[in-house]
């Protein structure tokens, strides 16, 4: 686990989104494609918006799924994920080989069952992810399964994670906050050969020391990425204050 601390969410954006780049382009030159996961929420603004912006990155040659989604919630929501990625990434760069986004709103557990075998086949060479207020990654909240081998879960949010996305933005109350969601497990983020995890902003700063500075523990879900031998933590100075070192 490598960690880089920038001065500025813009600027670890910008970090990010290049090393993103780099190691796509990479894939593609070694495979002649290349498998990602990409992240949303606000920790991810900057780094989607520096990757898509990044030259020379052939976009046909990309397969592209996503880490999580609300259960019952339209893609019309202003808080959908689908419609998150559709308008700040997927619609922003030339037509991918394919997309797959979480449809939670109809039958949760069959779009687990078909989007597991769909990525089971395309084994993911950059997985962009962040870490929540309460240490989750994904939607995997504490106490996380760090045993599942199901690649997407169904699971039940709790409530630091409900007021974080409530006090984000995404919804006008905390009650509106959907109570479950489908997450990719952590199992499956760990396949992953490359993980770049884009952490800015004070309110993270006690995520960030628990998951990087404890050992390994469901408690704080994010921390199994110190288990991983390919993954760059990228942070601001906010996000950084509370580590010893």
């Amino acid at each position: 686990m490598k960690i880089q601390i920038h001065s500025t969410a813009a600027t670890l954006g910008q970090s990010a989104g290049q090393e993103a780049a780099l190691l796509i382009k990479s894939a593609i030159n070694e495979k002649g494609f290349a498998n990602i996961i990409l992240a949303t929420g606000t920790s991810q603004f900057d780094t989607l918006q520096r990757l898509q912006q990044e030259p020379g990155i052939d976009w046909s040659m990309v397969t592209m799924f996503h880490l999580d989604e609300y259960i019952g919630l339209p893609i019309s929501h202003k808080a959908s994920f689908r419609k998150y990625l559709k308008e700040r990434f997927i619609d922003r760069v030339p037509s991918l080989i394919s997309y797959y986004l979480i449809d939670a709103e109809t039958n949760p557990l069959a779009t687990c069952v078909h989007l597991g075998e769909l990525i089971k086949q395309h084994p993911i060479d950059v997985a962009l992810v962040g870490i929540g207020e309460n240490g989750h990654l994904a939607f995997n909240d504490p106490p996380a399964d760090f045993d599942t081998e199901e690649p997407y879960l169904i699971v039940d949010l709790d409530e630091e994670c409900r007021k974080q996305q409530w006090g984000e933005g995404w919804f006008d109350t905390l009650d509106a906050v959907p109570k479950q969601a489908i997450s990719m497990s952590i199992q499956q983020i760990l396949k992953s050969t490359h993980i770049i995890c884009s952490v800015p902003d004070e309110r993270k700063a006690i995520a960030v020391k628990n998951c990087l500075e404890n050992e390994v523990s469901n408690l704080f879900p994010a921390s199994i990425l110190q288990t991983h031998s390919n993954c760059s933590i990228h942070l601001d100075e906010s996000s950084a204050l509370l580590l010893k070192k």
